[in-house]
């Protein structure tokens, strides 16, 4: 029976040949159809056959091979895949011959015998090699031998041994884990006479993709043939079959490609194509220096059509804009990650079985992703805009994209232990993306400094309220908000990496350093508009606020030491301009009450004194509300100028002491001195060495006996260096001495002194009446010498 059928599909074959001139469209047509029916009872028979996986051994029945009740039993059709020894029968020259033979065929209800004697099933195991290599069938003689095809797991060279656990009746399976292919194989034989260039189009179309690649290699061989014999004689005819082949090669790569690109989105349409596919390449790759054939290399198609397929994927992952989700490229990028893990991990357990191990499918989809992933990413770069989103697609390319959520994943770890999880960027896009980081950085920080003037304008000036304390110290919040945006910038920054860290702290201190001159030009700005009854502790508290600001500054020194020192210089003259307006406010305000010192108004009321007192005390209470060092250095400040104008009323020669007045003169002085030591001793001033003017110049002025006058010089030379000639006149002329023989000595005494006396460097560098103003006394007699007036009094 086995010769007997054999014999009629070979008579059959001969019968019928597609490249028949005399077939028509409407046959060709009916052709295609009939081919259609062939390949889905292939798949019921493929499904029912005792040698299927989902045949579990179960019985034949006719339904088992067609579900229509009444049809003929199809034998097992001979399988399209390049298999090793199989007959070179194509499915089309089956379906043309019509066998109505066939019909007749009654079906059986016994199991399908598996010896090598049935010729349908020798048949079926000869056309199926590829498929039975690819689910790991045994051969053919040790299914003879146990009577029952058991399916084991062959291990490849060089493979992965994995181990295997397979579902059994009732039982579900943990883990499916495939085997990769074998990488060598068996081309079957070639068929003498190829198909039509017409026919092998439709077979490519429709995805038999085996048995047109054996047709085009058919094909392929007759060109190679008459390009040997008749070259010359008809080059029209080889051109022409040379463009056919072209054509056909064109469209057998791109079907292969599109495959391949849908395989990871279409596992299950496109997985059983896949081992032809691979079979195909390597065939190609093997010929490609034949004639013929495609220039361009199949291996380079195939990893196109894998990046390509790579790149759909990207692409379809839901993106929205950022009018709709604020947080839109966190969401995106979310979404991204999980869909690099999901498809490598579908390439791992289940795509990668489909290819022979040459073509290290894990890997090529891999470096795929890192360079369509780095594309992808460089188009997101130019929509990102916000600070925030910037941060986040750089934390996703440094740390994200090869943390343990993506490329480090659990599931990806055993295959991605020799693969780069490095991400394949332009060179320029990181530093590029980071410098627009930075920039965007610089604009944020603008923008909040700005509006921590905006806070304080409606917050303290518009309301005229009074300034915070903190510690009993002035102060405002906008130090601490400043320094909170800074560091959070800088210290989020350094999580991405050190780099963007030191960038940053660089840019945020460089917009930083202009704050100073903004503020202070807003703040002078409203003061001039409006009359701030708390101008005194405004002053103070922004002196104090712009202190704290420049020490949490300090902290970034190390990292930025030129933008910290620019800061530090904007800062400090600033504090001085803070400083200078309240001491001109203060120099304003007692400027009047310091002139009228020493006169006969001083001498019997103590109105002036008092308003000069009363004002330097409130600005003392307020000067307890500035954070050293600048209230030691403000009231060291205003105790100088106090004191230098308060002596100086004595040089300016506006009262002189007569009828011994000087004596109450003196002692007023001391009572007047003793209340400003006191004050400015509370300030805590740092001239402690302006205390003692005031006792040497009452002791001077409040000597009864003249000749005494000049025993209390030297402690007011040993102290004073700078007090001179001129000065001692005009403490004398206040005084009312002049013109006398101790007026005299007293000079000469003070010359004597300025010479001999010893004084420390500390001393030497104190200056005082060279800052006063002497007022030259008209009197002329007042500075001749001591024989001159011997000469004009001879009796004196």
């Amino acid at each position: 029976m086995s010769q007997t059928m054999e014999s009629m599909e070979n008579s059959d074959e001969d019968k019928v040949s597609l490249r028949s001139s005399g077939r028509t469209q409407t046959e060709a047509r009916e052709s295609l159809g009939m081919l259609q029916s062939f390949r889905k009872s292939l798949r019921r028979a493929t499904e029912t056959s005792p040698l299927s996986p989902r045949g579990k051994g179960s019985k034949v029945t006719p339904n088992a091979v067609t579900n229509e009740p009444g049809s003929p039993a199809l034998m097992p059709p001979p399988s399209p895949s390049l298999s090793a020894g199989s007959p070179v029968t194509s499915p089309l020259k089956n379906f043309f011959q019509k066998k109505e033979e066939e019909s007749n065929v009654k079906p059986s209800k016994s199991k399908l015998p598996r010896s090598k004697t049935d010729p349908n099933i020798s048949k079926f195991m000869k056309r199926g090699g590829s498929i039975r290599r690819s689910l790991k069938f045994i051969g053919k003689k040790d299914a003879d031998k146990t009577g029952k095809p058991e399916l084991i797991v062959t291990v490849c060279e060089g493979s992965r041994k994995e181990k295997v656990e397979r579902k059994q009746e009732g039982e579900e399976e943990e883990e499916e884990v495939g085997e990769e292919m074998e990488e060598s194989y068996t081309l079957p034989e070639i068929p003498h006479t190829p198909l039509s260039v017409m026919q092998i189009s439709k077979l490519i179309e429709m995805e038999v993709l085996e048995e047109a690649h054996l047709n085009l290699l058919a094909l392929r061989r007759e060109f190679q043939q008459e390009q040997k014999q008749h070259a010359e004689d008809s080059p029209m005819e080889l051109a022409k079959k040379e463009k056919d082949l072209n054509l056909l090669y064109g469209d057998l790569r791109n079907k292969i490609c599109d495959i391949v690109r849908d395989s990871n989105s279409l596992p299950s349409r496109n997985k059983g194509l896949l081992v032809p596919v691979a079979r195909i390449i390597q065939e190609e790759e093997q010929r490609a220096e034949e004639p013929g054939g495609l220039q361009d290399g199949w291996m380079v198609a195939w990893r196109e059509a894998v990046a390509e397929g790579v790149r759909v994927k990207v692409d379809s992952v839901h993106l929205e804009r950022s009018e709709q989700n604020t947080s839109w490229l966190a969401v995106h990028l979310g979404l991204l990650g999980k869909v690099v893990v999901e498809d490598l991990e579908g390439v791992r357990k289940e795509l990668r079985w489909s290819y022979p191990p040459s073509f290290n499918v894990f890997s090529t989809y891999v470096s795929s992703y890192h360079q369509v992933v780095g594309q992808h990413l460089k188009n997101l770069e130019q929509q990102a805009t916000e600070l925030k989103d910037l941060y986040v697609l750089l934390d996703w390319i440094i740390h994200r994209y090869k943390s343990e959520r993506i490329m480090g994943s659990v599931s990806l770890q055993l295959d991605m232990q020799a693969e780069s999880a490095e991400l394949q960027l332009d060179d320029e896009l990181l530093p590029q993306l980071k410098e627009k980081y930075c920039d965007r950085m610089k604009e944020d920080m603008k923008s909040a400094l700005d509006r921590v003037i905006e806070l304080e304008y409606e917050e303290v000036w518009r309301d005229s309220r009074h300034p915070e304390k903190d510690d009993n110290f002035f102060s405002s919040q906008f130090p601490m908000d400043v320094w909170t945006r800074v560091k959070s910038n800088i210290v989020n920054s350094g999580k991405i990496d050190a780099q963007l860290e030191v960038k940053v702290s660089s840019s945020c201190l460089e917009e930083l350093k202009q704050f100073p001159k903004r503020f202070e030009a807003e703040f002078r700005r409203h003061c001039s508009s409006v009359a701030l009854p708390f101008w005194t502790e405004y002053h103070i508290a922004y002196i104090n606020s712009f202190t704290s600001l420049q020490q949490y500054m300090e902290g970034y020194k190390d990292s930025c030491p030129k933008e910290v020192e620019g800061f530090r210089k904007e800062v400090k003259w600033l504090i001085v301009r803070l400083l200078q307006c309240l001491e001109d406010q203060f120099k304003d305000q007692v400027k009047p009450f310091l002139r009228r010192m020493m006169t006969r108004k001083w001498l019997t009321n103590d109105e002036d004194f008092e308003h000069l007192h009363h004002q330097t005390e409130l600005l003392s209470e307020n000067c307890k509300l500035m954070r050293p060092p600048h209230s030691q250095d403000f009231a060291s400040r205003l105790h100088y100028h106090v004191v230098k104008e308060y002596v100086g009323q004595l040089m300016r020669n506006n009262y002189r002491c007569k009828n011994h007045k000087h004596e109450k003169a003196a002692q007023k002085i001391r009572q007047q001195w003793n209340k400003l030591r006191d004050l400015f001793e509370d300030m805590e001033s740092n001239h402690s060495w302006l205390h003692l003017v005031g006792d040497h110049l009452s002791d001077i002025i409040g000597q009864k006996n003249k000749n005494q006058i000049k025993n209390h010089l030297q402690p007011l030379v040993e102290h004073y260096p700078d007090f001179s000639r001129k000065h001692l006149v005009a403490v004398l002329d206040f005084r009312g001495l002049l013109r006398s023989r101790e007026h005299q000595l007293i000079l000469q005494r003070l010359a004597a002194l300025q010479k001999d006396v010893k004084r420390d460097d500390s001393v030497n560098n104190r200056v005082l009446f060279s800052h006063m103003q002497v007022t030259v006394n008209s009197d002329c007699l007042s500075n001749l010498p001591l024989f001159c007036l011997g000469i004009l009094r001879p009796n004196s």
